[in-house]
């Protein structure tokens, strides 16, 4: 599995050989919530760093997905509609939200690396 890099919002993004950028939730970020029941994707298109793209409803809360970066969605996890207990199961895996084309591929560099994110979510308890 190529290197994982995060966001302070418990995102995870990684770099495919496509060029492309598979984004999800963390573990930590999915246990919070507790069981996911339902998952609103992004429509396909350009949104900017920060624009909410995506809903989780679980059965304690509902959350916002941000866009992480500057890019455009080019395809949504549709196995997410039908079996959105896949981001409990595999958060890191099956359970992923989106895959996008970065505007800039040099803003990987300004989020949080496994160490970094691990800091984050210590730091945070």
């Amino acid at each position: 599995m190529t290197e994982l890099r995060f966001t302070v919002n418990h995102e995870w993004l990684r770099l495919e050989a496509d060029g492309l950028l598979t984004v999800g939730i963390t573990p930590f970020a999915q246990e919070a919530l507790g069981d996911v029941v339902f998952v609103q994707l992004p429509e396909l298109g350009a949104y900017s760093a920060g624009a909410e793209v995506a809903v989780l409803e679980s059965v304690k809360a509902a959350s916002n997905i941000a866009m992480p970066l500057d890019g455009e969605v080019v395809e949504v996890n549709q196995t997410l509609e039908d079996s959105p207990d896949l981001v409990n199961e595999d958060a890191l895996g099956s359970g992923w939200f989106f895959r996008m084309r970065p505007a800039d591929t040099s803003q990987l560099a300004d989020l949080l690396d496994q160490a970094g994110y691990e800091a984050l979510v210590k730091a945070n308890g």
